[in-house]
């Protein structure tokens, strides 16, 4: 039996935090910069994420940092935990990587840590994945999601060529969550109030009037009504797995390392169960 190849260890990226600032009151932002970014890369995809180590409280880990090391030598307990997030902005010229936090109070570990956060702290975060950027050559663009979506559809616009014909609905709880982007596209916000999340994306987009031609679409946030529009699209208006991007960023009652130990099997179900054919 040949030999598997040895998998190099993956090390992180490690960061300082240069500035923080208040975008609204549930979304906060956190500009990383230093020189252990000179090796990270991102730009290739506008969904581009990185999975940020959050240390446990009162536990000191060795220097250098080394994860490998602290998987082998701590109780699981005391592993740092991940929290994936969308790289909003990467500017390789003064080496700064932006990222936006959506706050919760203080629920989370993520969110608390960014109200908090001081520039000269130091950050480690592993990546950048990714695997969506708008198909120019395609005839219209559909971005859809809630607010952990909005960086993504956010950095979406923006790399779209002004005459591009953009359709893009974002949910948030109310008007002070809207924001500016630097895009010619323009956002159609929709407030969620006090109804269920993606209630009213999946209505606004049930109802839009799809142009004619090829449609590239985005669509991201909280799994059970990203499950409900990837069934419109992929089944109701047959578009192509290929000209889709759609997945769960989270899923209501699970944190986040609930919701990565099923996603996997919770996709392949929603796959099996909307690519079957009708009875």
């Amino acid at each position: 039996m040949a030999e598997r190849p040895n998998r190099r260890p993956r090390r992180p990226h490690t960061a300082h935090v240069v500035r923080t600032e208040r975008l609204t009151p549930h979304m906060q932002r956190v500009v990383l910069g230093g020189d252990g970014l000179a090796a990270f890369s991102a730009g290739a995809f506008t969904d581009h994420y990185v999975k940020v180590l959050f240390g446990v409280d009162g536990v000191t880990y060795p220097e250098p940092f080394d994860l490998e090391r602290i998987r082998a030598e701590f109780p699981r307990e005391q592993w740092p935990v991940t929290r994936t997030y969308t790289v909003r902005a990467w500017d390789p010229e003064l080496c700064e990587l932006t990222l936006d936090f959506v706050l919760h109070g203080e629920q989370g570990v993520a969110g608390p840590w960014a109200v908090r956060a001081r520039p000269g702290e130091t950050v480690r975060f592993m990546g950048p994945g990714g695997g969506y950027a708008p198909d120019t050559t395609a005839d219209w663009h559909l971005l859809a999601g809630d607010e952990s979506a909005l960086p993504a559809i956010a950095a979406a616009l923006e790399a779209l060529p002004a005459d591009a014909v953009v359709h893009a609905f974002v949910e948030v709880p109310g008007p002070a969550e809207e924001q500016g982007f630097d895009a010619a596209a323009k956002v159609v916000w929709l407030h969620r109030g006090d109804r269920p999340v993606g209630g009213p994306l999946t209505e606004a987009v049930r109802a839009l009037e799809f142009p004619a031609g090829r449609v590239h679409a985005f669509v991201h946030g909280e799994a059970g009504f990203v499950k409900d529009l990837r069934a419109l699209l992929r089944v109701d208006r047959g578009i192509p797995g290929e000209d889709l991007s759609v997945s769960g960023y989270w899923r209501l009652g699970h944190d986040e390392d609930g919701w990565q130990a099923s996603k996997r099997a919770w996709n392949a179900q929603v796959e099996a169960e909307q690519e079957a054919p009708a009875a």
